[in-house]
């Protein structure tokens, strides 16, 4: 039962934007219902200033923000606070909070609710992020853009837009930006369908790469750019979906076959590194020593003569994944042996473990486990999963997951922050949430990516699609990718091995 307690007072507090907390109100000894979700989250020092609203009927609302000697008081139906009186809270918060209270009118009475905290830990974030802004759609695309976003405030900028390359039918889609080493002067994407390629930016250079070989099962899919050297690996991957008629996931994305392979930037070279075709490989990663490539790969053996997609469709939940590693020498470019890191099909009801992500330190590895495949962005079971590489032990991350969808996820440079994407609040649109990592691998409670307006996300009918950390931002312009994917591309020549 809720405990409404009485309290009357008889002091006015103004603030710089006139707002005042109400001379007398009930006094509630619960948490007030907000949106997002900013209760107790511990936030970098750098964070834009946080928003927020009543999640329910209020007809106003005002909100007194402590920290040391600095006070703020805001509302107005939404608590937005300034730019520079936020900076002043998290500078006197640093390494511990900043205290909240929030006073709500329903019917011309007001609640004062309990306060709640904002932690601000003195560990910054990168000061950008940058993301595809996709539908979600299961069967066509029009508009797609990859955009950038500055953490530190709400500054957001298009990198690049596929209707820059689009005529008519004719359409375009992109995905799959990446970067080395969180540079944003160093990045790839694709773009697929018209005017298809991948495009390379490096150093203020912009190539057109035609990647698809004879030798190669289709061109780069999945990247990840060496630490220091010329070199992306990538799955490449023929893949289809279907639809669920029964199954409370819609579509499941699949691959009926896929491989790895490496090219060299500098001389426009690739290889295959894994090609097997009893092994589905996906999503890889390098380590931060650039020593250690890992990825996850699922054994299926086809036995029937139908087609390969309709087998994989009735077998689909047969498929899954673990996790490997391979040594790399980057002195002579040559990889070894696979070895097991996560046996996920040998775990307690047999789960599939995808898209491995390595912390700047080299000591935890984060990825994703459901039931089955590889696209678990579609799968409403799938969390996040921590792996200590130093003790071999995984452990599921309730402390940041959710009853939805937990699935594409980014380290932070320092490797204090990790940023993923959710579906937690209505099942259907990925929106990115931040949460700490201390040096014990566990997480803070996630908070959600602020914005201007608190109501923003549930506004935007866009899904949020492979969040990655930036240094800077990118500064190519989208016109200069435009004019890049106009061109011929450049093709690949294949070699047997690289070398130096």
């Amino acid at each position: 039962m809720r405990r409404l307690f009485l309290l009357t007072v008889a002091a006015v507090i103004l603030a710089s934007c006139g707002n005042k907390i109400p001379e007398e109100f009930s006094e509630r000894d619960e948490l007030p219902a907000i949106y997002p979700d900013y209760t107790n989250v511990t936030v970098p020092v750098n964070i834009a200033p946080l928003t927020f609203e009543m999640d329910g009927k209020a007809d106003d609302m005002v909100a007194r923000l402590t920290a040391g000697d600095e006070e703020v008081i805001c509302g107005g139906g939404k608590v937005q606070p300034d730019a520079d009186d936020w900076r002043r809270l998290t500078e006197s918060a640093k390494g511990s909070a900043i205290e909240v209270e929030v006073y709500a009118e329903q019917d011309d009475e007001w609640t004062r609710y309990k306060p709640f905290s904002i932690y601000v830990s003195p560990d910054s974030i990168d000061p950008y992020i940058s993301y595809r802004l996709i539908s979600p759609s299961y069967v066509t695309y029009e508009e797609l853009t990859i955009n950038q976003r500055c953490l530190e405030n709400y500054n957001e900028r298009v990198i690049y837009d596929n209707m820059l390359c689009s005529e008519g039918a004719n359409g375009q889609c992109i995905n799959c930006h990446n970067y080395q080493q969180y540079n944003p002067e160093r990045m790839q994407f694709h773009a697929r369908q018209n005017m298809g390629g991948t495009i390379i930016a490096y150093d203020g250079n912009i190539r057109k790469i035609g990647m698809k070989n004879d030798s190669i099962l289709s061109a780069g899919v999945y990247p990840t750019w060496h630490p220091w050297l010329k070199l992306i690996v990538y799955s490449t991957n023929l893949t289809s979906q279907t639809f669920h008629s029964v199954d409370p996931n819609k579509i499941e994305v699949f691959d009926t076959r896929s491989d790895l392979i490496a090219y060299d930037v500098e001389k426009n070279e690739v290889t295959n590194i894994e090609n097997d075709p009893t092994e589905l490989e996906c999503f890889p990663f390098w380590a931060p020593d650039g020593k250690t490539l890992y990825y996850c790969s699922a054994h299926f053996e086809y036995q029937d003569t139908i087609d390969n997609g309709q087998e994989l469709i009735a077998r689909w939940e047969q498929v899954k994944y673990n996790l490997y590693k391979k040594r790399f020498n980057p002195e002579t470019l040559e990889f070894g042996p696979r070895e097991l890191v996560f046996a996920a099909d040998s775990t307690v009801n047999s789960q599939s473990a995808t898209f491995p992500r390595i912390s700047p330190d080299g000591r935890y590895l984060m990825f994703t486990l459901a039931k089955a495949g590889v696209f678990h962005i579609w799968h409403h079971d799938a969390d996040l999963w921590m792996l200590d590489l130093q003790t071999g032990e995984a452990r599921n991350m309730e402390e940041i997951n959710s009853q939805d969808t937990e699935s594409y996820h980014s380290w932070s440079s320092n490797g204090r922050w990790v940023v993923f994407s959710s579906r937690r609040y209505d099942g259907n649109y990925t929106r990115p949430f931040i949460a700490h990592i201390d040096k014990d691998g566990h997480g803070s409670k996630p908070f959600e990516l602020p914005c201007s307006d608190p109501d923003y996300h549930r506004q935007f009918l866009k899904c949020y699609n492979i969040p990655e950390f930036m240094r800077g931002p990118v500064t190519i312009r989208p016109q200069q990718f435009a004019d890049a994917l106009k061109q011929e591309a450049q093709p690949v020549k294949y070699v047997g091995r690289l070398k130096k």
